[in-house]
């Protein structure tokens, strides 16, 4: 009697006193009922799997599909570019202001391309990506896929991070609500599908804090490796260095738990010594990724190479190689130029302290959020869950502020960490033993999917039934928070089959060519307006921040059609 108590009392706390999902309640006896429950029990595992088999495919689908669809966003072809330069010419000229370890996962791709580059290039990464793309015979469909592919097996990787992580934390349904909340994202499926930095750098710092998180039981085995992955976010994004302080607290207060003493004296100099060793192999990813390009590292300083004052100084003092130094400085230089966002209807100049909390509220499905704030508020007041709070609340909390403080109010991608992080709190919800939680739970859990899948395909310019949907988000956000160049041959595709011979006039921003997809238009803001007959095709992000003369244009002019929710087409008279 006293050992079956102790079972029960042990399995209500989804928790060990390791940090480990603690064993599964033990089966009702007797009856018929009981060995049907049973039969479920043996078989938990395999359903389990099977459900995020299901989860992890309809995520693929959704961004190979998207992948497919869409053309050159604007920041795509610097990337590829710069992966085709680092495969043939191992230089690191082009792109200094991102470190290389993004673009080598990009390259992996683009390998099988068969590009081959123009020896006497010659100009800046703009043009670099558009020789790449347009003007060397490759076909841009298929380089782009090639491109797209390993950032969507990365992003599908993450996913299991993100699975693991919850489940160490609530058990194994817990975890399947993260992976749920994960693979219906979609802003997770839109940044996932393309070739860019934001999701890789997200995806390593949320790896680095599961196994620091991991590293209280096992700290020899997980510590390495979690300064293998923070090395990794740091190669990628120079966003992650703000993750640094806190993740190297993260491994102290883990050596804390792993020793099992709360005395400063036992802990906290064998913490400080392993965080010195994470932040050692950390700093030795971003060498070796360099190292990985060229091996010789040539580097010349960019000429009028901004300067840095004040507290930016520190980057100097880095022990990092030195291009990536300067390229920090290269950033510091975009942030002190002059930016404007557009919010709520609203362009303004100069960045807004709220507008990523605000975009993300646009962005994020409804159930999403209000699972996000019950799972913070569980880590919160359940104290079984509470020594989990540092590591899921504290860096989202960190690196949050610090993308809140850039000037560059351009969408949400610079906060695709919070719905990897979120989702990881999200799972909290499960430990309420009660009924219609559960049930609630279930129920947000379904209307955040079926409010993902309803905007398939056009998953960038996604915004909830709160704001209208993805057809209306033009009209609170712009930029890549729904325009980013992607639907120029949808809009080709839509020209030739509805507006065939029609005179066109376009007001595109993107990277794509238009006479590449078959677009013959004329720039209606280089002749006089009286001029500008039949269809004025606007980008959307072009419509939100319009001048006089394009504001002229479009209020004399009737929107007759929408292409991917990012651009529309009007007819004047």
């Amino acid at each position: 009697m006293e050992l079956k108590t102790t079972v029960t009392a042990r399995s209500a706390n989804p928790l060990s006193n390791t940090g480990e999902p603690a064993p599964p309640d033990p089966p009702p006896a007797g009856g018929r009922r009981s060995g049907r429950f049973n039969r479920l029990r043996r078989h938990r595992r395999w359903w389990l799997a099977l459900v995020v088999v299901a989860l992890l495919a309809e995520m693929a689908v959704a961004m190979v599909t998207t992948a497919v669809a869409q053309t050159p966003t604007i920041d795509e072809p610097v990337y590829v570019g710069t992966a085709v330069v680092y495969l043939e010419q191992h230089s690191l000229r082009y792109n200094p202001e991102h470190p290389p370890l993004g673009k080598l996962i990009i390259a992996a791709g683009v390998a099988f391309a068969g590009v081959r580059l123009d020896q006497a290039l010659s100009g800046d990464e703009t043009q670099l990506g558009r020789q790449v793309l347009y003007e060397s015979g490759s076909d841009v469909g298929r380089l782009m896929l090639l491109a797209r592919l390993p950032v969507i097996v990365l992003t599908l990787l993450f996913g299991l991070v993100v699975l693991a992580f919850a489940r160490d934390l609530t058990g194994p349904v817990g975890g399947v609500v993260a992976l749920a909340l994960y693979a219906f994202s979609p802003d997770l499926i839109a940044q996932g599908s393309l070739a860019t930095l934001d999701v890789p750098v997200a995806g390593f710092l949320v790896t680095s804090v599961w196994l620091v998180w991991r590293a209280r039981r096992r700290p020899a085995r997980y510590l390495p490796l979690a300064g293998l992955a923070l090395g990794a976010a740091i190669a990628t994004k120079m966003i992650a260095l703000a993750a640094v302080p806190v993740l190297l607290v993260l491994v102290v207060l883990s050596i804390r738990h792993a020793r099992r003493t709360p005395a400063p004296a036992r802990y906290l100099g064998p913490g400080l010594v392993a965080a010195a060793g994470v932040a050692v192999i950390a700093v030795a990813v971003v060498w070796v990724s360099y190292l990985a390009v060229d091996p010789q590292l040539r580097w010349a300083t960019p000429p009028g190479l901004p300067a840095v004052h004040g507290l930016r100084t520190l980057v100097d003092w880095l022990p990092l190689p030195t291009p990536y130094r300067d390229g920090m400085h290269l950033q510091f230089g975009l942030e002190d130029q002059g930016w404007g966002g557009f919010l709520f209807g609203r362009a303004y100049s100069g960045p807004l302290w709220y507008y990523l909390p605000a975009a993300m509220v646009v962005k994020t499905p409804l159930g999403t959020l209000a699972l996000w704030l019950a799972g913070v508020a569980m880590m919160l007041a359940v104290p079984r869950l509470r020594p989990a709070a540092p590591y899921v609340l504290i860096p989202t909390a960190v690196l949050l502020a610090a993308s809140m403080t850039s000037v560059r109010d351009l969408g949400v991608r610079y906060v695709v960490f919070v719905p990897m992080f979120l989702a990881v709190a999200a799972a909290g919800v499960v430990v309420v033993r009660r009924r219609w939680v559960r049930i609630t739970a279930a129920a947000l859990v379904v209307f955040a999917a079926i409010s993902s899948m309803l905007t398939f395909p056009y998953y960038l310019p996604y915004s909830n039934e709160a704001f209208g949907g993805p057809a209306d988000t033009h009209l609170s956000l712009h930029d890549s928070n729904v325009d980013w160049g992607q639907d120029l041959g949808r809009l080709a595709d839509r020209l030739r089959q509805r507006y065939p011979d029609e005179r066109i006039w376009l007001v595109y921003k993107g990277s794509g060519v238009p006479s590449y997809y078959g677009i013959a238009a004329a720039d209606p803001l280089a002749v006089p307006a009286d001029q500008v007959h039949g269809l004025l095709v606007v980008s959307d992000s072009a419509v939100a921040k319009a001048n006089t003369r394009l504001s002229a244009l479009i209020a004399a002019s009737t929107p007759i059609d929408d292409v991917g929710h990012s651009i529309t087409i009007y007819r004047r008279p």
